[in-house]
């Protein structure tokens, strides 16, 4: 390529043969859904009305820095609006509410102009099908008369019949465009849609109601908006999770691509932690916090000066000094990390012993924070049953009787216990094998020594 020239653009994949049937046969029967509410006699403002509103679900409507980059998870609230629809209009005006957002959205995916067609066609498709199975059982009327609890079945139909429209066309496309297998394509879709979909439902019934009795503007606002701000406000809250999530696997990253012997250790460590937790009867909120602790225990080590981590012989009293300094390393790393919370005290403390031994500052009994306290017991459960240079993994019964020895001096007999209750319910991933007893095992030297050293 000449210098300076442009480099040339990347082709979008191009879609099966059979995707692209499956795409244009969809948009064909949305035209013709919607086709009949181009007569005169169509509900035009309540079409108008209710179109806008569903097009605030549609990612790209509005401009990023009007309301921040939308949360695809923000679209679910939007299905009430579809199924108000369904319920307050002929199927053919029902279909036309999803097609203006649809076609206004940007999308970042190729091919833009399939996408956008499908995601008009889709929706209209199964919300014209609601809308059917509403008036089969006479909603409108139900509607008209406010007749409940009646009106209740045909909004719960209409539910149904969306989703099961809806689930049956996407998994469509996913099978002749991806290749998809049926079952996860339906099955696995559909039950997971069921419901939510019946909570829309209600919520559409809902809606729709409040729109005859208070001319429409006021339920579009009084009901969907506000459970959109709650699904956005959910969606937002899923993301920061995610960036926890991805700060957390970073820093965990650069530690194994130092310390190889971490690899995977600190992903026990953290699972350990949780299965302690959870016997303990944390609250959830604890239970995540925990196991970012075990996670991120040994994140100091990237302080340390990795000959001493890779080292395979004894180490000297210096040196030991130096990598029984990671804990306060580690702690100086994620204190300004909000979102760890105490997880933050695991990290300084998992170190430190019951009898008050341990390291960095020689805490002793409930002085040492209850995080600290977990993660010791987890740290070294795993270390033990993990092959090291120095030694092969012990199997998993002979690490728990180690921990109980311990227990009192070392480690918190409650943790201990409930490591020990945790693990004969689930066991453990890639146990070693139960060893005979006798020289050969004893010959292998102390099994903790090794463990509370780094």
């Amino acid at each position: 390529m000449p210098h300076g020239a442009a480099a040339p653009r990347t082709r979008p994949a191009a879609l099966p043969p059979a995707a692209r049937v499956t795409v244009a046969a969809v948009c064909a029967a949305g035209a013709l859904c919607a086709a009949p509410a181009l007569r005169p006699g169509t509900a035009w403002g309540t079409v108008a009305v209710l179109a806008a509103l569903y097009a605030l679900c549609e990612p790209g409507v509005l401009p990023d820095r009007v309301l921040g980059r939308h949360p695809a998870a923000a679209i679910g609230p939007f299905v009430p609006v579809l199924l108000a629809a369904a319920l307050l209009l002929p199927p053919a005006a029902a279909a036309l509410v999803p097609v203006p957002g649809a076609l206004a959205a940007r999308t970042e995916q190729e091919p833009r102009r399939v996408r956008r067609l499908w995601r008009a066609a889709h929706p209209a498709v199964a919300v014209w099908a609601a809308a059917l199975a509403a008036r089969q059982l006479d909603g409108p009327r139900a509607l008209a008369a406010a007749d409940l609890p009646y009106a209740l079945l045909p909004a719960a139909v209409a539910a149904l019949v969306y989703c099961l429209t809806a689930t049956a066309l996407t998994g469509a496309v996913l099978v002749t465009a991806e290749g998809r297998r049926p079952a996860a394509a339906w099955g696995a879709p559909l039950l997971g849609a069921l419901a939510p979909h019946l909570t829309y439902g209600l919520v559409a019934l809902i809606t729709a109601v409040l729109w005859q009795a208070h001319d429409g503007a006021f339920a579009a606002v009084l009901v969907p908006v506000p459970m959109y701000v709650a699904c956005w406000g959910f969606a937002r809250a899923r993301r920061e999770r995610e960036a926890h999530d991805a700060t957390v696997r970073a820093l965990v990253q650069a530690v194994e691509i130092k310390d190889p012997y971490t690899r995977g250790h600190s992903e026990r460590v953290g699972r350990a932690s949780v299965f302690i937790a959870r016997e303990l009867g944390m609250a959830e909120p604890r239970v995540e916090a925990l196991r970012f602790a075990g996670i991120l225990h040994d994140i100091g080590k990237l302080g340390v000066p990795t000959r001493l981590l890779r080292k395979d012989g004894p180490l000297t009293p210096e040196e030991r000094r130096l990598i029984q300094l990671h804990p306060e390393y580690g702690h100086e790393m994620v204190r300004g990390i909000a979102f760890l919370g105490e997880a933050r005290d695991a990290v300084l403390h998992h170190h430190e012993r019951l009898d008050g031994s341990g390291y960095p500052h020689g805490l002793a009994g409930d002085r040492i924070p209850e995080f600290a306290r977990v993660v010791a017991v987890a740290d070294a459960f795993d270390a033990m049953t993990s092959t090291r240079s120095y030694r092969r993994a012990r199997p998993v019964p002979a690490a728990l009787d180690e921990l109980h020895a311990c227990a009192g001096t070392h480690f918190d007999p409650a943790m201990v216990a409930a490591l020990t209750r945790a693990l004969a319910e689930h066991g453990w991933p890639g146990a070693a094998p139960a060893q005979p007893a006798g020289p050969t095992a004893a010959a292998r030297g102390p099994l903790l020594a090794p463990v509370t050293a780094g």
